[in-house]
């Protein structure tokens, strides 16, 4: 490579991280999108770290753990929206231990006495929770300072043939834009409602997605709590369906009967960005452009974001070599 810049596809959290990388190891990068904060997928996800609808495993494992490393350094920084909390994750039948435990802290297995009724096995870890709208404006400042560049466009980049030819570096973290604009055929929505309710007391998160309330998953923070939810592949609606807002009360009510009472705050939609597995890896153009692909995250974006985020450092680092 000539000169050590890059341009990045994409403003939602992974865009964000990998350009917060580049730009502490010497790179000049700029941003591009057409939705940048507070409009991002990102900035309406549910946020916390477990990797949800996203393989393959023996690739996720590594850069899930990575991320949990950096989140638990990050939770002591008062502000920016990183937390510690218990994730507890429920079942009406026996499982194997989850391919992420080795990812985690102190992994306990929860007692037969210590399930809900109906339910027969379940584990506990502390992991990292995320709110959004604080966490993304803490990213955009800090790749801001860094010397960072964020432009935001008046439409969708169609292919990428529009901006290649004046970019030797491109990164590629446009979601479920990279669809469209590389012709991937494995890139779908994944579409995700949710509930936000005040938080009438409750620490944990809880989380049942094999049974007879999946997909549903508490997620208390300070003064309220987000419900979900949903995961409809191949579903572009953006929104809020009222049946499904009931459906996701009624369920979460259930698995806490302390939320009957709390009072609905809001409702939102986002699509993650799904694909048959995570894409990272490096592509050379006829342009001699050379683009890092990272997308197809899926309900794990902010799961596997510094993870990701690192492998694109070192896919760019060996350009240079």
């Amino acid at each position: 490579m000539k000169n050590k810049q890059a341009l990045v596809l994409g403003c939602g959290v992974i865009g964000l991280t990998s350009g917060i990388r580049l730009l502490e190891n010497g790179f000049e990068v700029e941003i591009v999108a057409a939705k940048i904060p507070p409009d991002t997928t990102s900035d309406v996800a549910t946020a916390y770290w477990y990797p949800f609808r996203v393989s393959p495993p023996e690739k996720v494992l590594p850069w899930a753990a990575f991320t949990y490393n950096r989140y638990m350094e990050l939770a002591e920084i008062a502000g920016i929206g990183v937390g510690v909390f218990n994730f507890v994750q429920i079942f009406d039948h026996k499982v194997e231990d989850p391919f992420w435990k080795p990812a985690v802290k102190d992994f306990i297995r929860i007692g037969k006495d210590e399930l809900p009724p109906g339910y027969v096995d379940g584990y506990i870890a502390p992991v990292a929770r995320i709110e959004t709208p604080v966490y993304m404006d803490y990213l955009v400042t800090r790749f801001k300072e860094s010397g960072g560049k964020i432009t935001k466009l008046d439409k969708e980049i169609e292919s990428i043939e529009e901006i290649s030819a004046d970019h030797e570096l491109i990164i590629n973290c446009s979601g479920l834009g990279a669809g469209k604009i590389f012709n991937d055929k494995e890139v779908f929505p994944i579409r995700g409602q949710l509930v936000k309710t005040a938080n009438p007391g409750l620490r944990d998160c809880i989380n049942e997605e094999e049974g007879p309330l999946a997909v549903s998953y508490i997620v208390p923070h300070g003064t309220y709590c987000i419900l979900g939810g949903t995961a409809d592949d191949n579903n572009w609606s953006l929104d809020v369906d009222p049946k499904t807002t009931d459906e996701i009360l009624t369920k979460c009510r259930i698995l806490d009967p302390r939320l009957e009472g709390a009072e609905v705050l809001g409702e939102r939609v986002g699509l993650r960005p799904g694909r048959t597995e995570v894409r990272l890896e490096l592509e050379k153009l006829p342009s001699d452009s050379a683009i890092i692909h990272n997308y197809g995250h899926g309900g794990a974006g902010f799961t596997l974001s510094w993870g990701c985020a690192e492998e694109v450092l070192k896919l760019v680092e060996g350009l240079n070599n």
